[in-house]
């Protein structure tokens, strides 16, 4: 099964991936983040070709990013994968497509989590990060989820916030990419609802203001 996930940030999309990850038994969660994290640490020609765009504060074009996705879902998603974080905008949206038919990789279901911008903002600056797995939920703003103080609420390690989660600014840029309909993250994701609608993928929408389990569970019965 190889699921697409959409989410803005704050929406949990990451907790869901780990939680779907470990009831598909051989799925992948892979992250944008994590798949330039391993060309480039492992010394890959497409890894080592992206390096000379970041280190001179370039973005990496799609030419090289689409194959690094392409890859990565290859290798590490031989079993079914649930990528997350990319595409980013309705450019790479309609080169990902491209790319998996020309490669003929399934995509059998696009999940788009949806979240009012504001509340995705105030999710985002009471978010904790647990110092033994980042996917534990702790979120000082949603009473289900509270830490015990400074300790996870799953394993008692130790918490800490990001400095760029207390940042508005920065949450505010962040939000701008994604809830754009016309070019950014919501176009990609309203180019696949296209695509379901002829029947060429399944697209899911989830409340995102539901409890963490609530949207596991209708997740979970929507996939099959």
């Amino acid at each position: 099964m190889n699921i697409l996930i959409f989410g803005p940030n704050g929406s949990g999309k990451g907790t869901q991936g780990a939680l779907i990850k470990k009831k598909y038994d051989g799925m992948a969660h892979i992250e944008s983040g994590a798949i330039f994290r391993a060309h480039i640490g492992g010394g890959t020609e497409l890894g080592k070709k992206a390096k000379e765009y970041i280190d001179r504060g370039d973005l990496v074009p799609d030419e090289i990013t689409i194959p690094m996705v392409l890859e990565t879902l290859k290798v590490e998603g031989a079993k079914g994968w649930l990528l997350d974080g990319f595409p980013r905008n309705m450019v790479q949206a309609e080169k990902l497509y491209e790319a998996l038919k020309a490669e003929n990789i399934k995509l059998d279901y696009v999940v788009e989590i949806l979240l009012p911008r504001e509340v995705a903002k105030n999710r985002i600056m009471g978010r904790r990060l647990c110092e033994n797995d980042n996917n534990h939920p702790n979120n000082i703003f949603i009473e289900p989820i509270k830490p015990n103080g400074e300790e996870c609420r799953v394993c008692g390690g130790a918490l800490s916030a990001r400095a760029d989660d207390q940042d508005e600014d920065a949450i505010n840029k962040r939000h701008d990419i994604y809830y754009n309909t016309s070019d950014g993250t919501l176009a990609a994701a309203y180019f696949y609802k296209d695509l379901a609608a002829k029947g060429e993928t399944k697209y899911i929408e989830l409340d995102g203001e539901g409890t963490i389990e609530s949207i596991k569970e209708t997740l979970i019965s929507k996939l099959s």
